[in-house]
């Protein structure tokens, strides 16, 4: 045999890509994905249903009265006061949005495109505050602007984020100082 012949007899082809199993295991990494996915929105529409003794929102009156402040940024969720991973799903309350906010002596009118808009009375609010993190989300301190406010027996935190970080601490303010406490309340009459 010639040297030629001996080498081509000692080169093998490369290995074949099996494709078949390639193509299973991503089938079968798809369904994984689904199942994830579909157990989450089940886990989602379940925690709606548990809430589902949340009364209705309320809406803004006709008449809102001067607006004391306004503000454009983002509404993070609402969990139940304290609690800032209890995640509040019903009334669609849970749904991350723009969001566009008017003070005013009626209270606080909550626009949200694309979600439901709701208002809180003046005579819900509870608490204004800066805080860090609400419904997992977690931002820098003092990057929340967390409004506590009673609707029906339950206490509300909903957690806002102006697009000018630097207003937060004038609504924190302005809130704080609309809010009628039992002690101030009882030196009024």
């Amino acid at each position: 045999m010639t040297p030629l012949i001996l080498l081509a007899d000692d080169k093998k082809s490369a290995a074949v890509t099996d494709w078949s199993a390639r193509i299973g295991w991503l089938v079968g990494l798809a369904l994984f994905v689904a199942l994830v996915y579909w157990l989450m929105r089940e886990g989602w529409k379940w925690r709606g249903t548990l809430q589902g003794d949340l009364p209705e929102l309320p809406t803004a009156p006709d008449h809102l009265g001067e607006a004391r402040l306004t503000m454009s940024g983002r509404y993070h969720g609402s969990t139940t006061a304290g609690q800032w991973l209890d995640r509040i799903v019903a009334r669609g309350l849970g749904s991350r949005s723009r969001v566009e906010l008017t003070l005013t002596d009626a209270g606080l009118d909550v626009v949200r495109p694309g979600a439901t808009d709701f208002f809180i009375p003046a005579d819900a609010l509870r608490e204004a505050l800066l805080g860090k993190g609400i419904a997992g989300k977690v931002l820098t301190e003092g990057g929340l602007l967390v409004v506590t406010w009673q609707h029906g027996d339950r206490l509300i935190d909903s957690g806002f984020r102006s697009d000018q970080a630097a207003e937060h601490t004038e609504w924190v303010d302005t809130l704080n100082s609309m809010i009628k406490t039992p002690s101030t309340e009882g030196a009024e009459r």
